[in-house]
């Protein structure tokens, strides 16, 4: 019975310090992975949680650019009367006094290699995703788009672009370069406030006279007439642009790597010497380097522009 008993006692000693080094190990366990994971054992705070998909960066120093758009980006009326000008198109000219987007980003060699100009003067936003199929073909880095005058510039109100659609053809431009140009950055450029041109250039004996030929008649028609109803057009026509300015900045928001301008084009005041000699309507020389200034600061910039709250613009020249 004794030898019995002394088996018992060694058996139970044994499991007992089975029992306690198993115990040992799994606190040292815990602790280490407490210690790794930087919280306690069993705690929500120790388990793993997965990272959110990193926005991709805008890249501020782009090598290649591609120019979508209408009359303005193809430089129309700035060297000589109704005839394009591209060569001093704010975002592809190689004029060094305007000193396109191109030439600031790219250099006279690159911009001369790595930059094209699809827009065609007379587009309206219809015609975007057939330039926008163009301009992806390159595979550019950068794609400016400025369109929408043409747009509000109907023979009447009634023919002005509906607001839904011209944000099915912008979208749908969207969609094109996302198929063709899947990692292209598009920089797009807000519509001019065209009832301010009115304003610049109405004063113009020559200009009034040019626009009787029927440059954009929805605004500049009957340009001296300040009845209640022409003024209720003009203001008409400028909500119009103001809403399409809103369609580019909401479709440009859905997309990690487009930029809205903010505004700043709208905004922007152009003076006489900024607007064509020949129609007081589109850039000169000097408008087309405003224009270029505007876009490469903002390309350039840390953070995009902040854009101006939907319906606060303000209410224009009169």
């Amino acid at each position: 019975m004794r030898q019995r008993a002394r088996t018992y006692r060694r058996r139970g000693a044994g499991i007992v310090a089975v029992t306690l080094a198993t115990l040992s190990a799994a606190v040292l366990t815990a602790c280490d992975s407490s210690s790794q994971q930087g919280g306690r054992p069993g705690s929500a705070s120790s388990r793993p949680t997965p990272s959110p998909s990193p926005t991709p960066p805008w890249d501020r120093t782009p090598r290649s650019l591609a120019a979508v758009g209408d009359s303005i980006t193809r430089g129309f009326d700035a060297c000589s009367l109704f005839t394009d000008c591209p060569e001093v198109s704010w975002a592809t000219g190689t004029d060094t006094r305007v000193n396109s987007l191109a030439l600031r980003l790219l250099g006279p060699a690159g911009a001369a290699a790595r930059s094209w100009n699809h827009a065609r003067s007379g587009a309206d936003v219809a015609d975007l995703p057939a330039q926008m199929a163009l301009a992806a073909a390159h595979k550019p880095e950068l794609v400016t788009v400025m369109v929408g005058a043409n747009d509000a510039c109907a023979d009447t109100m009634e023919r002005m672009t509906p607001v839904e659609t011209f944000r099915a053809s912008f979208e749908a431009s969207m969609s094109r370069l996302r198929k063709d140009a899947p990692k292209a950055q598009v920089y797009v450029s807000s519509v001019p406030d065209l009832k301010r041109l009115w304003s610049t250039g109405r004063a113009d004996p020559v200009g009034s006279q040019i626009w009787k030929l029927g440059i954009c008649a929805s605004m500049l028609g009957e340009a001296e007439d300040d009845s209640l109803s022409a003024q209720q057009r003009r203001d008409a026509v400028r909500q119009r642009i103001v809403a399409y300015n809103e369609v580019l900045e909401d479709v440009c928001a859905e997309d990690d790597r487009c930029r809205y301008d903010g505004g700043a084009v709208f905004d922007y005041r152009f003076s006489g010497q900024q607007l064509s000699r020949w129609d007081w309507f589109h850039p000169s020389r000097d408008g087309q380097e405003r224009l270029a200034e505007i876009a490469y600061r903002n390309v350039t910039a840390a953070k995009p522009p902040a854009g101006r709250p939907a319906g606060q613009a303000d209410g224009g020249a009169r």
